[in-house]
């Protein structure tokens, strides 16, 4: 048997391809960034022929960097930045421009509209999500209306939607030539079109947008054989799995049993915590979501939160206010002083997201004396995303009903060991970090070899997963509630600051 695994790591600004093999020890890494198109305040676009150019020329590297040829892999795997929506033409191939990146505002007034259709939750109780700018089926409706006479194409099935694993998927595997139109559960609970208990697009959401159903892909498993490569350094290999990238970090994270989750720690930070068979209704603003389906097994399901600013805090301090030279010189910083001399930074820079959910909050930095110094601030900032990461488990728990053993940690501020050490002591928990940090990438290989018959089952694939550092709660319980009651009278100073708009 073959006995190496590709995955393709398609993100928000650059895309790698890596190699593993069977013991999921990493062969390989190739990566390269891609352009951030802004052609206007608030709209962000990616060129998906430069992507796809840049995935199939990495693929040719990594596999040279391995010393391997395609015919030793067992099968490839494709994670992918979730909501960024692409619509191309299925005889041509071409984009009908670009993609729009699901950082993009643009939309607002289509989400306004289904808000006043359909209400302030939408369609949540089938899709899992609320309306909003964030997710692809206004992005679609946007491109929709957009081009002349793609409405009508996409009808008759001649333009087709995708979010980026559809799009490299369609490609790899003969794009114009019965290229596979296909997307996983977990890339399509994202679009806000997906009916993430029947495992189905809802006709009834796509009438109410004008969504042609014809121009959806076919929704396969999480872990599934779905084709041949037919393009590029890795034809004839297998690809095998689809997952959105978040949900690829749980798989490589080995989250596999309910009540397990993890973390990771970028320029914002995401959640999941896995909750079983069935979806967790959220009473706090936390998303449903598909956590993964493995071939014609039942699917699993998670709750998601989102924080939208920790790693671009500690940007915001060297790029803003010149108070380090680099990212990394923060910890140094932050360990100059025992605690954070009473100073709290609330980093509503947008507002407050889950569990909160307030638009006119705005970033705040309290308790500031005489006493209070650069050190100070840097301890209130990186102490900030394990307030925030504390308040949205919490959540979680009271969703889910499930009781947090352990937390596992990834993403570039996990190497931070002050901070992973406090989070540890706000969520009363373990925080573990694993040998390979590059987990997307891993849980997309982690799917595509299950498919393909390189491990048995979830249980032989935890086996392979390794600790590579691990933190023991040790604060005491007063000193935690002090500082949460802390943290809670700084956000209620960030409230009522942004007037809204005429």
């Amino acid at each position: 048997m073959n006995s190496f695994v590709a995955a393709i790591d398609q993100g928000t600004t650059s895309s790698r391809v890596m190699v593993f093999d069977a013991a999921l020890r990493v062969v390989a890494t190739a990566q390269r960034e891609h352009r951030q198109i802004c052609p206007q305040p608030g709209w962000v676009e990616h060129d998906p022929a430069e992507i796809l150019r840049n995935v199939q020329e990495l693929a040719a590297q990594a596999l040279r960097e391995a010393g391997i040829g395609a015919g030793q892999l067992a099968a490839v795997g494709i994670a992918n930045q979730r909501e960024t929506t692409v619509l191309w033409e299925r005889a041509s191939g071409r984009a009908l421009g670009n993609a729009i990146v699901w950082q993009d505002g643009r939309t607002e007034s289509l989400v306004r509209d289904v808000v006043r259709s359909a209400g302030p939750q939408g369609w949540r109780d089938r899709t899992g999500l609320p309306p909003a700018n964030y997710f692809s089926a206004c992005k679609l409706q946007w491109l929709l209306r957009q081009h002349p006479g793609a409405a009508q194409a996409a009808a008759r099935g001649e333009v087709l939607f995708g979010t980026m694993d559809a799009w490299l998927a369609w490609n790899l595997t003969g794009g114009t030539e019965d290229g596979r139109h296909v997307s996983d559960v977990t890339n399509a609970s994202r679009t806000n079109l997906f009916d993430i208990h029947r495992l189905e697009w809802d006709e009834e959401i796509c009438e109410a947008l004008d969504i042609p159903l014809a121009c959806l892909p076919r929704v396969v498993s999480t872990s599934q054989r779905i084709g041949p490569i037919r393009e590029g350094a890795l034809r004839g290999v297998e690809l095998a799995a689809l997952v959105g990238d978040q949900q690829a970090a749980l798989i490589g994270q080995a989250c596999f049993a309910p009540g397990q989750a993890k973390v990771t720690y970028g320029t914002g930070s995401f959640l999941l915590m896995h909750t079983g068979a069935r979806p967790a209704p959220s009473a706090s603003g936390l998303l449903g979501t598909v956590a993964y389906r493995l071939e014609e097994q039942a699917p699993c399901y998670a709750l998601e939160g989102s924080i939208a600013v920790t790693g671009s805090l500690v940007r915001w301090l060297r790029d803003n206010l010149g108070l380090i030279g680099s990212a990394a010189d923060i910890e140094q910083l932050a360990r100059s002083v025992p605690d954070n001399g009473d100073v709290y930074f609330v980093p509503a820079f947008s507002g407050l997201f889950a569990p909160h959910w307030r638009p006119d909050a705005r970033g705040v930095l309290v308790g500031l004396t005489h006493f209070a110094h650069r050190g100070h601030i840097a301890r209130a900032a990186l102490e900030a995303t394990a307030f925030q990461v504390q308040e949205i488990v919490a959540a979680m728990q009271r969703d889910s009903g499930m009781a947090l053993r352990e937390i596992k940690v990834d993403g570039g501020m996990s190497a931070n060991s002050l901070l992973m050490q406090f989070q540890a002591d706000l969520l009363d928990t373990p925080v573990i970090r694993p040998v390979c940090s590059e987990t997307t990438a891993l849980g997309a290989a982690c799917a595509a070899g299950l498919a393909a018959g390189l491990w048995r089952d979830t249980e032989e694939l935890a086996s392979h997963w390794q600790a590579q550092r691990r933190w023991e709660p040790s604060m005491p319980g007063a000193e935690r509630e002090r500082l949460l009651r802390r943290w809670q009278q700084a956000v209620q100073r960030s409230l009522d600051w942004s007037e809204p708009r005429s």
